[in-house]
């Protein structure tokens, strides 16, 4: 890289002025009571990081506190013993870690730790805990006795340095040949939650080991970063650019400010082609849009950009504000696709493939998933460890939404040789067609979820069952709650609760105090004690029509699983006449008299497929002269694929 000129020196300076982090949030967005100025040298040849950082962290419980502890998230890859390798076995969606190389395998080590104030070394008393499983040989959680309590509303100031090798990619974050993807990287503090914080009923540090499933769970902070490495490489990370400089040796050094975020993460690599544009709000405020491509994926980069802004813009108008000046996308090489789909504050990565064809929209499904994150990762950062569904399965949910309502609600997923899938039909699809959709519920440790099950009940379970919140109460009051949930929660860790009681307290006042009849009452405790905390299964069937003699008839709607949620009842009869009629969902079985002298041609329950947990939409309608429309339609798409194949 050449030495900056006049005029680009200029530039960053004015850039610094303009769109500086610290100006634009003068005043605080959140708690900032962890902040971070790191500096870090990247040697791409050993795949080591050097660093050094101050934390400055504020004690903001009522309570005294005597230690601290640190997460070391980089020692889940320094041997096969960790508490990740061990549930993992070295893979991760796909990907897998070459553990015949030594040089893959990733660590970190604090070889310093001092008492700014009064220069006490801490790291000599320091020792590594296991709080989940007692796994003697995982070093991910470092437990830091104080010489010091710490009283409420005290700061401490941290000095630490630290060494850390970055592990070959297949789990989010390492090195693949000449590409790094620097996630996890610091030492970083865990969460002290007081009593009354999430449910707790005593004050303790909430700190976990790293899991295979798990994610993560920080305090919001400033980060001040300076990352120096080869003048050769393209480099994107959580914030903003406030400055560069071109070292002697042949690197340079580039600062990155951050504000009001729980981490940083950031990129390198030669060859990346960076593509930027603009996203601006109806209220006028300004994100720049950074796009890091792949050269063998730059024609896909307007595919990215338009779903990035549908994703902006959605969020915009149905949930809140994105409050941050910048939003970076990195596009990952195909070898390093470990790295791909994942989220850190204003920074995402993406995934695709070269030639994908325009109908198959993963790019856009990633985008607009991991987009997603800044909201209930970041801005609301919920607890991933502990309560993973609050993250990824509001996510899913609007990231069916996002793409539905962009590419369309059939098509938003696949529109290709005929095919066609909405991205909220396949995420339902993911959850109904569980050997056993009651195989656990969404809510609990990720670790301790049902084997293999982590992201169908995480995910997919949870997407389906808010869209079925939707379907009872409506898409106005669902948006209304949501919005709520957000402003109100916003930069504070919420919890369950934290949404279960906007909702109670919002559809009352919608809807009404009876708005699901008498059997259920004002609030819907009912229905997450069976979505969220239990294991039940939706399935509803239209078993059978009558007609009597004297022209009248009935319908009969059986409960086949053992959720029970209000349901309603869609009649046509000969007539051309559509009546209405409910049920509150809760007997094994009920019988509907429908009234008049009419034959029934059809009845259908849940006719606008409001129960979306439903299992088997298949059983829920019967008609008294079976239609062969349904078949024609797919004995059509089967001789049309025929057709193609054997033209190929």
């Amino acid at each position: 890289m050449q030495r900056p000129s006049f005029f680009q020196l200029i530039g960053w300076w004015l850039l610094t002025l303009m769109v500086s982090p610290t100006k634009a949030h003068a005043v605080p967005l959140s708690p900032r009571n962890a902040n971070y100025a790191i500096d870090v040298r990247l040697n791409t040849n050993t795949k080591r990081l050097d660093g050094r950082q101050t934390l400055t962290w504020r004690n903001t419980s009522p309570d005294v506190i005597n230690e601290l502890q640190f997460h070391l998230y980089l020692n889940a890859f320094r041997d096969k013993q960790s508490t990740f390798m061990r549930e993992s076995g070295g893979q991760l969606r796909g990907d897998e870690l070459d553990d015949t190389k030594p040089g893959n395998f990733g660590w970190t080590k604090l070889t310093a730790l001092k008492d700014h104030q009064t220069g006490d070394n801490l790291l000599a008393m320091s020792q590594f805990i296991h709080p989940d499983d007692m796994n003697a040989d995982d070093r991910t959680v470092l437990r830091v006795p104080l010489k010091r309590p710490l009283k409420p509303g005290e700061t401490i100031v941290l000095d630490m340095t630290f060494q850390a090798k970055l592990p070959q990619i297949f789990a989010r974050t390492g090195f693949s040949r000449d590409f790094f993807l620097v996630g996890q990287w610091f030492p970083k503090i865990g969460v002290y939650e007081p009593a009354g914080m999430r449910g707790r009923t005593t004050g303790g540090w909430n700190c976990h080991q790293f899991h295979a499933h798990s994610e993560f769970y920080a305090d919001y902070g400033t980060y001040a970063v300076n990352i120096t490495l080869p003048s050769r490489c393209v480099v994107g990370a959580t914030g903003l650019p406030t400055a560069e400089k071109t070292n002697r040796d042949g690197t340079k050094t580039l600062r990155y400010q951050a504000d009001d975020v729980i981490d940083f993460a950031w990129t390198a690599a030669p060859h990346t082609q960076v593509v930027t544009d603009v996203w601006r709000s109806k209220t006028g405020h300004t994100v720049q849009i950074r796009l890091l491509m792949q050269p063998e994926h730059a024609d896909q980069a307007t595919r990215h950009a338009h779903a990035l802004k549908a994703a902006l813009t959605y969020f915009d108008k149905n949930v809140g504000p994105y409050p941050y000046p910048v939003i970076t996308v990195v596009d990952p090489p195909l070898h390093a696709s470990g790295a791909a789909g994942m989220e850190y504050p204003m920074f995402i990565t993406a995934g695709t493939s070269w030639g994908l064809p325009a109908g198959a929209r993963f790019p856009e499904l990633v985008t607009v998933h991991e987009f997603g994150h800044q909201y209930f990762m970041q801005l609301l950062a919920s607890n991933e460890f502990e309560e993973a569904w609050l993250d990824e399965g509001f996510n899913q949910y609007y990231e069916g939404r996002i793409m539905d309502a962009t590419y369309g609600r059939q098509t938003s997923m696949i529109d290709w040789f005929g095919f066609r899938m909405g991205d909220l039909e396949s995420s339902r699809d993911g959850y109904v067609h569980l050997d056993n959709p009651g195989i656990g519920p969404s809510y609990g440790n990720v670790w301790q979820l049902p084997n293999g099950y982590y992201g169908e009940l995480t995910y997919s379970k949870t997407a389906t069952w808010l869209r079925t919140l939707e379907g009872l109460i409506g898409r106005r009051v669902m948006d209304e709650v949501m919005q709520t949930y957000f402003m109100r929660w916003r930069f504070r860790h919420p919890n369950a609760q934290s949404f279960i009681d906007v909702v109670n307290e919002i559809v009352p006042q919608r809807l009404g105090q009876n708005w699901a009849g008498a059997a259920y009452g004002p609030n819907l405790n009912w229905f997450f004690d069976q979505v969220l905390f239990g294991d039940r299964v939706c399935d509803y069937k239209l078993a059978r029509i009558w007609h009597y003699a004297d022209g009248t008839a009935a319908v009969r709607v059986d409960r086949l699983g053992d959720m029970q949620l209000p349901i309603e009842l869609l009649v046509r009869t000969a007539n051309g006449r559509e009546q209405t009629l409910y049920w509150d969902g809760k007997a094994k079985t009920h019988t509907f008299s429908i009234p008049g002298k009419s034959r029934i041609v059809w009845a259908h329950a849940d006719p606008k497929q409001k129960l979306y947990m439903d299992v088997d939409f298949n059983n829920n309608s019967r008609a008294v002269s079976p239609s062969t429309a349904p078949a024609g339609k797919y004995a059509a798409k089967f001789l049309f694929w025929l057709q193609n194949l054997m033209l190929w």
